[in-house]
């Protein structure tokens, strides 16, 4: 008798409005293969990192209202990953649930815990020195957070512990939600259910 096919976790998610114009692709058990451009290019360098510390196969492409600036196109590839990310998981059977990461890149040390609760919740105790890191202006950070966690309906807790530089901080943050996200999404193959006393996420 033949075992049934595994299920794909995938997604694909296009949106376009008069700001944005995106197409993304996730597939969270993947190998961290990822082909970003969304016009920003320090963006593009985090995106890519998360992709390959969480090991999720993502495409994205965006394109934005850049000469206003860059914070449509940042909140809505946040809004797009995290609808591609709820919708590829599904009802979350079997899934871990809970993540979390410590990342450091030399002086930079970075913490995120994540649960995917079906509940939107960022808390972001972040501080950079510099506004602007690239093109890319710091403040935005949080905001693609936010619409990853609102859209992705997951608790987010990111901590920065120390850091100095801005890159080293931003690249902290990313790789650590990567870590967390990936160790949430993972199946367990103890748990048969939806791993909640409620029974649904």
């Amino acid at each position: 008798m033949k075992k049934p096919a595994a299920k794909l976790r995938r997604a694909l998610v296009e949106r376009k409005t008069r700001e944005t114009d995106i197409r993304l692709s996730l597939d969270v058990d993947g190998s961290g293969k990822s082909r970003i451009k969304t016009g920003i290019g320090f963006f593009d360098h985090m995106l890519t990192a998360l992709a390959t510390h969480a090991r999720f196969d993502l495409d994205v492409r965006c394109k934005g209202d850049l000469h206003v600036d860059a914070h449509h196109s940042i909140e809505d590839v946040g809004i797009a990953l995290g609808q591609a990310l709820r919708t590829s998981l599904g009802d979350k059977k079997g899934v871990v649930r809970f993540g979390h990461a410590y990342v450091p890149l030399d002086e930079a040390l970075s913490r995120c815990v994540v649960d995917l609760s079906g509940r939107g919740w960022l808390h972001y105790d972040v501080t950079f020195r510099a506004k602007q890191v690239g093109a890319m202006p710091t403040e935005l950070f949080e905001d693609f957070f936010w619409a990853l966690a609102d859209h992705g309906r997951l608790n987010i807790h990111l901590d920065l512990i120390h850091g100095r530089n801005t890159h080293h901080i931003a690249e902290t943050l990313f790789k650590a939600t990567a870590r967390a996200l990936g160790m949430a999404v993972a199946l367990d193959p103890r748990v048969k259910d939806i791993p909640s006393t409620k029974g649904s996420l």
